[in-house]
């Protein structure tokens, strides 16, 4: 396989790893809203970063979902649905996680950055067309 698409795996599974930390997170602490959207939002920019990665766009090192997806707009189409999802996560980037910034996070809230974050991975894997396996997060 070429070394370009092992790094973008291996994106994928970084934010595969924010992901599950959000999940984990969720089921043992879930008054840590903050904490889990962060790593949603987290993993959500590493799944862009590995796409941008996938179709050799240089980026920088933001925060900013929408920046990424402006990025990736200049290769292909992004649909309104993926940025408007992007930026109901975009509020969960860095500054949530100073204690000057309080954000009020209903369990509705989380359950939709999770979903926004998954539909974001299989969007970007869907556009690559490469397969990374998930291991969902399960209470036992």
């Amino acid at each position: 396989m070429n070394e370009r698409i092992e790094i973008v795996k291996q994106w994928i599974e970084k934010g595969d790893h924010d992901l599950g930390t959000a999940q984990v997170t969720f089921l043992y602490l879930p008054k840590y809203s903050d904490t889990i959207a962060f790593h949603c939002q987290q993993a959500a920019e590493k799944y862009l970063k590995g796409y941008l990665l996938f179709l050799d766009i240089p980026f920088q090192r933001k925060h900013s979902l929408n920046y990424l997806l402006g990025l990736i707009s200049t290769k292909i189409q992004v649909n309104y649905e993926i940025y408007d999802n992007a930026s109901i996560l975009e509020e969960f980037a860095v500054e949530i996680r100073y204690p000057d910034t309080f954000i009020e996070l209903s369990d509705e809230d989380i359950q939709q950055a999770f979903e926004i974050s998954k539909l974001i991975r299989k969007y970007v894997l869907r556009l690559m067309n490469i397969t990374v396996d998930y291991e969902d997060v399960k209470k036992e």
